[in-house]
């Protein structure tokens, strides 16, 4: 199938942000006091909203998580949020996309203004200006984010939406929006980071490397 459009995620998807965010999640827990957790479990803050992250892995009540949130965000936007670099060959991907009128736009859960601001420093606005992240209040989920991303570029057929993403955030946001997905195995959810099965989600490829995912549109020009 030919794609009319590629939606992509962020954080470990066409960036890795680890290095900030990681930081970040550091420098709040040691101001709180809080005991400091393995890496195995700090990776986990990387992609979900950030209250649901300092809820689920300090066990931490409204109250807690709230202000623990405003902190890192605090750190993460004033510090940290630059210390990122692109994934091999994400930069391509786009090209490839652009070149054969392939329109693209990001859905992430990043903060809006944090994802507009990390794209803009690595170059990302060359290749779309559709971008739409998560609000500070935290109601919207991955598809409601899909959701805005299709309507923008006007797609009526979700099954030609490519949603491109590391986790099974990604992948249940794509099912319920009701697009295809393809997963990557270089960021945080699926594969040695995070450990989550791809297996349990729908999917049209998993992919190794960003210009993998070109795959499924050189198919459709063989056939």
């Amino acid at each position: 199938m030919m794609y009319d459009a590629v939606l992509f995620d962020v954080d470990g998807t066409v960036l890795d942000t680890s290095e900030g965010i990681l930081l970040s999640v550091r420098e709040t827990i040691e101001h709180f006091g809080y005991e400091m957790l393995p890496e195995s479990e700090l990776l986990r803050f990387i992609g979900p909203p950030i209250e649901w992250s300092f809820r689920d892995r300090l066990g931490l009540d409204e109250k807690g998580y709230t202000e623990a949130a405003a902190y890192f965000r605090d750190r993460y936007s004033n510090h940290n949020l630059l210390l990122a670099k692109p994934y091999d060959g994400i930069y391509d991907l786009f090209e490839r996309l652009g070149k054969m009128g392939i329109p693209t736009a990001i859905a992430t859960y990043k903060k809006q203004d944090y994802a507009e601001k990390l794209l803009k420093h690595f170059g990302f606005h060359r290749f779309t200006d559709i971008i739409y992240g998560s609000d500070y209040e935290g109601k919207l989920r991955k598809s409601d984010i899909i959701e805005l991303c299709i309507a923008e570029l006007g797609i009526s057929d979700r099954k030609r939406v490519l949603m491109v993403g590391d986790s099974s955030h990604d992948a249940m946001g794509a099912e319920k929006a009701g697009t295809s997905f393809a997963g990557v195995s270089f960021g945080f959810g699926f594969g040695a980071f995070g450990g989550e099965d791809i297996n349990e989600y729908e999917h049209v490829l998993y992919a190794d490397r960003a210009m993998d995912i070109m795959t499924l549109f050189e198919e459709e020009k063989d056939a």
